[in-house]
């Protein structure tokens, strides 16, 4: 997933997926789904984001590292 800010509009996009879309499906005003012809979800837009959402937590992020992972040595 790639989220796109345009701080100047107030619109966030997130990108779920590679395909192209090809459809919009609006489910709350400023609220719209980008879907694939056989209506597989592949983007979010939000509109006036910072009324409706948290800005700072969605463009925030977390990676967990298996342990393990860090201790194997390459050979």
């Amino acid at each position: 997933m790639k989220v796109y800010y345009d701080k100047e509009v107030d619109a966030l996009y997130m990108k779920l997926g590679s395909k192209k879309p090809e459809g919009v499906i609006e489910i709350s005003e400023g609220v719209n789904l980008d879907t694939t012809p056989d209506g597989k979800i592949v983007g979010i837009e939000i509109l006036d984001a910072s009324k409706k959402i948290d800005i700072k937590t969605i463009l925030s992020y977390t990676l967990e590292l298996d342990k393990k992972i860090l201790t194997q040595r390459i050979a």
